[in-house]
């Protein structure tokens, strides 16, 4: 795909949501099946995933973590927004890979220690590139790719999240 296709599939898109502003927002849904032992079946749309505890946590290893999950999705929407904003701005990118390691510390989530946080203390993402673009041009990915991206601008802003539990009988 090239700038030309992009613009010419998003442009309706784009033109739509300046007319009828609340075509734009749409509600993205995930299910999980509570599974059996310590586990959850997540459908992804394209396959089952399912999840349980990380070794650091008790689990096996042989389920995949929701904090790799985690991970993996900043990776896939980083890695597709750098192409589309890369392609739209017209710098080519042969290839590349997308990497993000982030850093726990298992004792807040096991309850060991109250001082320990729950959850990510910080994540480290990286994009090595097979491209000819000059550091204005990275800059400028840079740029477009972390103010475009859904995942990254989630985390780094933060959201609200609401919750609700019920029991069915």
């Amino acid at each position: 795909m090239n700038a030309t296709d992009l613009k010419n599939i998003q442009a309706p898109l784009k033109d739509k949501y300046r007319e009828q502003p609340q075509c734009a927002v749409i509600t993205l849904r995930a299910e999980g099946k509570i599974g059996e032992g310590i586990s959850c079946k997540v459908e992804t749309g394209k396959a089952l995933v399912e999840a349980g505890l990380h070794p650091a946590t008790g689990g096996t290893g042989m389920l995949a973590c929701s904090g790799d999950m985690l991970l993996e999705a900043l990776v896939a929407c980083a890695g597709v927004t750098l192409r589309a904003v890369s392609t739209a701005i017209g710098v080519p990118i042969r290839s590349g890979t997308v990497k993000a390691e982030g850093d726990l510390d298992f004792k807040g989530t096991l309850g060991v220690s109250k001082e320990a946080p729950v959850g990510f203390k910080n994540i480290r993402l990286e994009f090595i590139l097979d491209a000819d673009a000059g550091d204005e041009q990275l800059a400028n990915i840079k740029k477009l790719t972390e103010r475009y991206c859904v995942v990254y601008q989630t985390l780094t802003k933060g959201v609200d999240v609401e919750t609700k539990y019920s029991v069915s009988i």
